[in-house]
C-alpha cells in the first residue's frame, strides 16, 4: 500500500475501470440491508463478509479513482512529522511551527521532534475553510453594498 509520500494518479485504464466497479457497487449498495454483507471474489469463489461502512468507503474510492483523483487512506489516529503537515495545509513548515507553538494545532514532542496528529491538520484545515467562507461571503456583502458587486 502507498504511503502519504508516494500517491501517484490513477491510469486511464484504472479511471477506466474504477467508473465500471463505481456504477455497479452504487447499484448494490443501495439494495443492500445488512450491516455486514457477504460479497464473493469470482476469480476464487471465496465469499466474505465486509461491514458495510468498509463497501460504502470503497465506493468513495472508486468514484475519486474513475476521476483520476489520487487516494491515500490515512488512519486518523496516525501521527505525521512538521513537513507533511505543512505540505498538507499548503503552507512553509516554519508557519506550521508558529501555528504548533501558538496552540492553534495541537502536537506532541518525542525528543526534539514534534508529532502532529493527522487529524488534527484535517480539523485545522476545515476550520480555516470556513473561516474563509465566512470573510469571503462578508466581503461579498461590502462590495454589493458600497455598488462594487451585482450579485
Amino acid at each position: 500500500m502507498n504511503n502519504i509520500d508516494n500517491i501517484e494518479r490513477p491510469s486511464k485504464e484504472e479511471q477506466k475501470t474504477a467508473m465500471e466497479s463505481y456504477d455497479a457497487l452504487a447499484a448494490a449498495l443501495d439494495q443492500i440491508h445488512s450491516d455486514y454483507p457477504e460479497i464473493e471474489i469470482e476469480e476464487t469463489n471465496q465469499r466474505i463478509k465486509i461491514p458495510l461502512k468498509a463497501l460504502q468507503l470503497l465506493a468513495k474510492i472508486l468514484k475519486e479513482t474513475s476521476q483520476g483523483k489520487p487516494i491515500s487512506i490515512v488512519p486518523i489516529a496516525t501521527e505525521i512529522t512538521t513537513q507533511a503537515a505543512a505540505e498538507h495545509i499548503g503552507c512553509s513548515r516554519p508557519h506550521l511551527i508558529k501555528l504548533l507553538e501558538t496552540g492553534e494545532i495541537s502536537y506532541t514532542k518525542i525528543g526534539k521532534h514534534r508529532r502532529i496528529k493527522y487529524q488534527d491538520i484535517i480539523d485545522y484545515k476545515r476550520k480555516m475553510k470556513a473561516k474563509q467562507r465566512k470573510l469571503l461571503i462578508e466581503l461579498m456583502k461590502a462590495d454589493e453594498e458600497t455598488g462594487l458587486y451585482d450579485s
